[in-house]
């Protein structure tokens, strides 16, 4: 009967019960993790539709919750915990085909949750402008990205996307009701990396900056110590400060798609930086004991494509053995021996970040694959040396979930939006 109805209200071609287009639509890359591709339950949506614009998203979802059907959000697919694979079948609503930019003010840009990171960059770039965070996956979707994503580039400056980068949201309940609601400010802040359980996202009102002529800078450093000091030094002394930092030590330059900016042997440094500051980057690097490879004014889309978690894809696909930590904080640094002693022969991947204390780097530990007791215990250790560890092999939200469940309380007050990705609160 659903079908029916989905049909009626968004037409025959953006419904569909077509077994390709319903595995398609229930996949994502949670198979990075080899946690999550042993034990990820395979859910499979009943029916796929595809709303182009925020009244027939509102629409579809009112009809699901009337039915009391499962509703999946879907951007594009590219993340990486299951956001996207529907734990309870049902309906999977993609929202690619919801993607206009609808206004491009001074200082924000307003678009649909569809709308891709290309598109948007291109938009504000057109208005003199350009966006202040974006996923290193640009082809992503702005509420795939808001819903599922952290960072990328543009956060050594901006922060994580909760840190403000969000001004306003319309938002679709699962209550059975076709009305949007508008939140603004931190209002917003419980729909961020939620996974659609707070409520699906319609259209969302994001920062913009003014636009600068980055160019891309590429180094190279005899250690890993070396270029993790340049890289501190390029995000403190350079104004404005650069758009991306990226440090690898060789194991992972070796896996890397072969450029003469990044020789094999060598810790690789790269950073998006403003063509006004070249000189003091170039003085910074030497300072540290590095060498300028290459300066390329079209290099930026490279080595965001190279950054946060699209090391783990490209190393992956030549030793595939190798599981990935989302690690972070002062000690993953600053303890490195003592890191690199615990999980030996580990390969280590470092993005900057923008904080309340100053530049950090976060960061991926690539380490062999022995079970997930082993790298739980891993986990474990790395905390206990003072490394913030984020799980990247589990499917649920984790704390601090307080706002996350009060909202889904009111917006989902069945349970329907992306079942089985927020678990219930522990009773004491």
């Amino acid at each position: 009967m659903l079908v029916t109805q989905l049909q009626q209200a968004l037409g025959d071609d953006a419904v569909s019960v077509d077994p390709g287009v319903r595995r398609t639509a229930s996949t994502d890359w949670a198979h990075m993790s080899p946690v999550l591709a042993a034990k990820l339950p395979a859910g499979l949506a009943d029916v796929v539709a595809f709303p182009a614009d925020a009244a027939q998203l509102a629409r579809t979802v009112a009809l699901a919750s009337a039915a009391g059907v499962p509703v999946t959000p879907r951007g594009k697919g590219t993340g990486n915990y299951g956001q996207a694979i529907p734990l309870r079948d049902g309906l999977v609503v993609d929202l690619t085909r919801a993607r206009r930019v609808l206004d491009v003010g001074a200082g924000s840009i307003t678009a649909e949750a569809g709308t891709s990171f290309v598109t948007l960059e291109a938009a504000a770039r057109r208005s003199g402008q350009e966006l202040a965070t974006f996923p290193s996956t640009v082809g992503s979707t702005l509420g795939g990205f808001l819903s599922g994503g952290a960072g990328g580039t543009g956060s050594i400056e901006n922060g994580w996307l909760w840190s403000g980068f969000v001004t306003a949201l319309d938002v679709v309940p699962c209550t059975g009701s076709a009305e949007l609601v508008h939140l603004a400010g931190p209002d917003t802040a419980p729909l961020l990396h939620a996974y659609g359980t707070t409520g699906v996202i319609a259209t969302a009102t994001v920062r913009l900056r003014p636009r600068r002529d980055w160019t891309a800078l590429f180094a190279s450093f005899g250690t890993d110590r070396e270029a993790v000091d340049a890289g501190l030094a390029l995000m403190s002394a350079l104004d404005p400060q650069p758009r991306l930092v990226s440090v690898d030590e060789p194991g992972i330059v070796a896996a890397l798609p072969a450029d003469p900016g990044m020789p094999l042997g060598r810790t690789s440094l790269r950073a998006i930086v403003d063509a006004g500051v070249l000189t003091t980057a170039r003085q910074v690097v030497a300072a540290a004991g590095g060498v300028v490879e290459e300066v390329r004014p079209g290099g930026p889309a490279l080595l965001t494509s190279l950054s946060f978690n699209h090391a783990t894809h490209r190393v992956q696909r030549t030793r595939p053995g190798l599981a990935h930590l989302q690690v972070g904080g002062p000690a993953l640094v600053e303890r490195a021996d003592e890191v690199r002693a615990l999980l030996p022969g580990a390969l280590v991947h470092l993005d900057g970040l923008g904080g309340a204390d100053g530049p950090e780097f976060v960061g991926l530990l690539l380490t062999r694959y022995s079970g997930a007791d082993a790298l739980y215990a891993a986990m474990d250790a790395l905390r206990r040396l003072g490394v913030h560890v984020s799980d990247p092999h589990t499917w649920e939200l984790t704390e601090p979930l307080d706002d996350v469940r009060r909202v889904a309380a009111r917006f989902d007050p069945a349970g329907l939006l992306n079942p089985g990705k927020l678990p219930a609160a522990v009773r004491a």
